[in-house]
């Protein structure tokens, strides 16, 4: 169950790698506000509303109790996030196996309290309604 998750939401984030990138600065700056609020729930343990929150496409990809399952076997026993800060960003408009529209691939550096040095991978969409959800998340 766990591996499924992180695989379906890891081959989202993989297919970015040879996308169709054009910058927008504007959309980034709103996509990564969008996932610095969707990273604090899950440091808050608050896993189902982080799902709840996420894009339709992740929550199509990803049921809630499988989300909440994986993140408490493996978000949860790195304990409190002592640190964060924006690594990289990329505005992309074409993914393989997600429709068409705009993404932005964020990359935070990260320490927790049981794990010095990672990085959060978190992939914001602008869905119809125009809004920026979370459509994909990979720790590494």
């Amino acid at each position: 169950m766990k591996s499924t998750t992180m695989c379906l939401v890891t081959i989202v984030l993989l297919g970015f790698a040879g996308c169709n990138i054009a910058g927008n600065p504007e959309a980034e700056k709103a996509a990564i506000e969008t996932a610095e609020q969707w990273l604090r729930l899950v440091d808050d343990g608050r896993y189902a509303e982080s799902w709840a929150s996420s894009a339709d496409f992740f929550r199509g990809a990803v049921d809630e109790k499988e989300w909440v399952a994986t993140m408490q076997s493996m978000r949860k026993p790195l304990g409190k996030n002592l640190s964060r800060e924006v690594k990289s960003s990329r505005y992309l408009t074409q993914a393989p196996g997600a429709p068409d529209g705009e993404y932005v691939v964020i990359q935070f550096k990260a320490s927790f309290e049981n794990k010095k040095s990672a990085v959060e991978t978190v992939t914001p969409m602008r869905e119809e309604n125009g809004e920026w959800r979370v459509s994909g998340y990979y720790m590494e």
